[in-house]
Order: C-alpha cells, then sequence, then structure tokens
C-alpha cells in the first residue's frame, strides 16, 4: 500500500473534519435565482404570461368573504372529543401532518418519530407557553418517502400506520383528528407549465383526492392546510427540481380556488372533483406559503440560502428545517383560522366586521346574518342590544327572525350584537335597508332606469338569464320572462318615489 504524503493525510483529516458541514450545503449553490415571482407577490400578475398569481381568486391574497366565513364557524367549533368523537371537555383534538420527507423533516424529525428535533415546528411548539399544550395534541403523520399518490385512498397502509403507530401509543383515535397540515408532491415530475399535461396539474387531483380520503379516515375533520414546496433552484436531483417547486404553488392555489368555486354555485371542478365541504371533504385553505426565490427577498423579506440544504438540494438542512418550523407555528399562532384552538390562554372575543355595511334585505324576506370570530376563547355567549322588533341571535352568532315589510322599504334599520366570554366582550353594529325586489339599481325607487336594467336581461320563458340579472329574475325560477314583468310593473313607483312592494 502506498504511503500517503504530510500533504494527503493533512487533506483527509481535513474533509473528514468538515464532511458534516459540507453535506449540510447542496451542489448546485450556482442556482440562487431562478426569477420567477412569489405567488404571493405576483398577485394580479401572469405566470407565463396566463396564470394569474396570488393565494386566492382574483390575485388576492385574501380569502372570498363566504370562504373567510365558513373557516371561521370551523374554527370555533372545534372542541375536545373523547375517543368515540363526542364533545368532552376532558377530551381531545388532534393536529395531524400529512406528506413526504421534507414534511416530516420539518414537522418534527427525519425518522418521523419522537422525540422531536427541537428547531422543528413540534419542537418549536412544545416549548411555546402560547401553545395549548392541554386539549390540542400534536402528531406527526409524515413520513419519508410517501409522495402525493400514496396518500389518495382512504385505505392506504399509510393511514392505518397512523392510527396504529402514532394515534394509538398517545391514547388518540381517529375520531380526535380535526385539523391536518398537508404538503406533499409528486416525485420526479417532467411536465411543467403551461403544457396541458403539466405536473401541477395531476398534483391538484392528487391532493383533492388526499382531501376526501382524510374526510373518511378522520370524520370529524374540519380544516385542512395545504402548504407548497419550498424553493428548489439549488437542488441537484430530478426528485422535485424547479419549475416544479415552484408549480406546486399553483397547485395548492387551483385545489383551494376549486372548492371556493364549487361552494360559490359553480361546476365541479374536472381536474379537482367534489370538494363539498357539507359533505366529502373538509374546508381547505393555505397554510404558511413556503416558496421564495432563493436569495432574492420575499416581500414578507423570506429567502432561501445554499446552506438550507442538505447535498441534494432539495431537503432542508436544520436551518430549514427551522424556517418553516418557525412559519408554521407563527401561522398556527396568528391565523384566525387556528388561533381559537392552539393558543394556550383563553382571549377576549372579536366579531368580524359586518360588511357591506349598510347591508340590505328586500321587503318580504327574512333578513339573516351569520356573525363570526376572528377570536374567542371559551366560546363567547351571543345577546341582542339592538335589532327590529323580532330580530334574535342564536348561540352560534347567526341573526334571524325579522322580515321586514313593504311599509318598511326605504328605512334603515340599526343591528348590534354582543359576545362575550370569561376574558371580556365585543360588539358589531352595522345598518340593513330595506330594499323593492324590483329597486334593481338600488336607488329606493322602481322607475324608467330600472325597466331599463330589466329590459336588457330579459331573456324569455325557458332561456336561462345572462350574468349578471340574478336580481331580474323576480320570481327565481332561473329565466327572465313576463311573470317576472308583471312582478317588476306592478312595484313601478316612478322616480323618487318609495315602491310598495
Amino acid at each position: 500500500m502506498k504511503l500517503k504524503t504530510g500533504i494527503q493525510v493533512v487533506g483527509l483529516a481535513f474533509i473528514l473534519v468538515l464532511a458534516p458541514t459540507v453535506e449540510s450545503w447542496a451542489v448546485n449553490c450556482g442556482g440562487t435565482s431562478t426569477g420567477m415571482i412569489p405567488i404571493d407577490d405576483l398577485g394580479t400578475g401572469l405566470y407565463l404570461g396566463q396564470f394569474q398569481g396570488g393565494l386566492y381568486p382574483n390575485g388576492l391574497n385574501t380569502l372570498p368573504a363566504a370562504h373567510e366565513t365558513e373557516g371561521l364557524l370551523r374554527a370555533q367549533n372545534i372542541q375536545p372529543l373523547d375517543t368515540n368523537g363526542d364533545p368532552n371537555p376532558g377530551g381531545k383534538y388532534v393536529l395531524l401532518s400529512i406528506g413526504m420527507s421534507n414534511t416530516t423533516q420539518e414537522f418534527c424529525s427525519y425518522t418521523s418519530a419522537e422525540p422531536c428535533d427541537p428547531w422543528t415546528f413540534m419542537g418549536q411548539a412544545a416549548v411555546d407557553p402560547n401553545v395549548n399544550h392541554d386539549t390540542l395534541v400534536i402528531v406527526n403523520g409524515a413520513r419519508g418517502g410517501q409522495e402525493a399518490s400514496v396518500w389518495e385512498s382512504p385505505t392506504a397502509s399509510n393511514y392505518d400506520r397512523i392510527r396504529d403507530n402514532r394515534l394509538a401509543p398517545k391514547g388518540l383515535t381517529e375520531a380526535q383528528v380535526q385539523i391536518v397540515w398537508v404538503k406533499n408532491a409528486n416525485a420526479a415530475p417532467s411536465v411543467s407549465l403551461p403544457n396541458a399535461n403539466a405536473d401541477a396539474y395531476d398534483l391538484i387531483g392528487r391532493l383533492a383526492n388526499c382531501a376526501r380520503a382524510l374526510k373518511v379516515r378522520y370524520p370529524n375533520v374540519q380544516i385542512v392546510f395545504f402548504s407548497n414546496r419550498i424553493y428548489a433552484g439549488y437542488a441537484d436531483t430530478g426528485l422535485n427540481p424547479e419549475p416544479y417547486a415552484y408549480e406546486s404553488g399553483f397547485s395548492c392555489k387551483w385545489l383551494i380556488e376549486a372548492q371556493i368555486d364549487q361552494m360559490a354555485g359553480q361546476p365541479v371542478d374536472p381536474i379537482a372533483g367534489d370538494l363539498n365541504y357539507n359533505t366529502v371533504a373538509p374546508w381547505i385553505a393555505w397554510g404558511p406559503n413556503l416558496w421564495a426565490d432563493g436569495i432574492n427577498p420575499r416581500s414578507d423579506g423570506l429567502t432561501w440560502v445554499c446552506s438550507d440544504f442538505q447535498s441534494d438540494g432539495t431537503h432542508p438542512a436544520q436551518s430549514g428545517e427551522e424556517k418553516v418550523g418557525t412559519m408554521l407555528l407563527d401561522f398556527m399562532l396568528n391565523s384566525p383560522f387556528a388561533s381559537p384552538w392552539f393558543l394556550a390562554t383563553p382571549i377576549s372575543p372579536i366579531i368580524a366586521e359586518v360588511t357591506p355595511d349598510p347591508d340590505s334585505v328586500f321587503a318580504g324576506s327574512e333578513y339573516i346574518e351569520q356573525l363570526v370570530l376572528e377570536q374567542g376563547l371559551p366560546s363567547p355567549i351571543w345577546s341582542v342590544i339592538q335589532t327590529p322588533t323580532g330580530a334574535q341571535v342564536d348561540g352560534n352568532g347567526r341573526v334571524s327572525g325579522w322580515t321586514p315589510a313593504a311599509a318598511n322599504i326605504g328605512s334603515s334599520f340599526t343591528f348590534e350584537i354582543q359576545a362575550t366570554n370569561s376574558e371580556g366582550s365585543d360588539t358589531e353594529q352595522w345598518e340593513v335597508v330595506v330594499q323593492s325586489i324590483a329597486d334593481l339599481d338600488g336607488d329606493f325607487d322602481v322607475d324608467q332606469e330600472d325597466f331599463g336594467l330589466f329590459q336588457s336581461c330579459y331573456s324569455g320563458s325557458g332561456e336561462p338569464h345572462g350574468p349578471g340579472c340574478e336580481g331580474a329574475n323576480l320570481d327565481t325560477d332561473d329565466d327572465v320572462d313576463s311573470n317576472d314583468f308583471d312582478i317588476f310593473y306592478n312595484c313601478m313607483s316612478g322616480p323618487n318615489q318609495v315602491p310598495d312592494c
């Protein structure tokens, strides 16, 4: 055997000493930027000239009002359950993670088993005094190598593994899982946007199947948060490089948008399938958005440097795991969809503002308004301070019971409702204006201007009315015809004259 020279020995020793540090750095450290704009910063701009940004529809990073209201209600409805899934103050509720290697590394540990590394989400949450350590139990269900395809079926072995190896040892059951964080992807994608067969489209269907599987396995699940992949510009393998990591953000966006659109009455998305959150799926929304363009700071300052990754440039090193763990913890502590059940200490109620204000109601129709809480722990008691005669509020903040008469057209009524718990109270006040069903321009008379709008919407018997003509469909039968005209004609009052219907 040939002896090494002194220089060779010193060089070998240097490599051995630095090996753990070197392996935490990605091979392709030159991939510091792709030039792609983070989806939340893209806003109404277009990726590849055709795909609008924003986490939610219309280039926005905020939820549409109806979807937000549903999410806030579900957050408030999360409560301790016994092992049979029945409400019990001495019970528990579970926050579960679902996903692949990156997910388990960031959520708990590389092996997926506890004890969790202290810099991960579970490690940080375990020592944070602001986290509910009483009724909330955090469980890591993610595991290395478990890509999106193996989570699609409710009979998949992964769910049995979670039941037997993660929940049961803690004395928990599937009936107690109420919140899930999903971060997943397809392995070795090969077709990028804008191709019609792009992996981003395929991933939508797999994540949607996962959402439905979660509803089957965990019948009391209320909320599922989805997150995208971290930056992959440093990747040195084909496991999930750019632009696929970036485009996973569009998969999450389009998945959530499919549910929003379906629940708003639009057709079921052909890729995502049925996502009705009242039947086959949980309510879904974004968790933390994890992608930033390498060393280029996102608008909130997020960056990804080479040392955040292991040697393949895909899996996070300790600093990358900590970065995601911190983002996820901050999200849970501050999101109104998480704070009611994630926070440890009781908090006073804050009622979300009623919009629009003033609101409106047609004479002869019951006025209904669902109030929601931005925070409030324990759940508050609702009470009426001021409303029209007959209006009331139930234990979930739903206002109903008042139907204005035709004599009220043009009048404004004040509503003021209070929510009170052991930590304090909050009131919300708003106005409701009574309108005529035929007042299409909203100026409290029914005149020639309203007739012009009605005439432009006239479709004929049996012919669906056009978009924007819902108000002219006075008999609610999906067309605008002579029957609607008869109703309109009987309400005609003339300019500046209050109608009587």
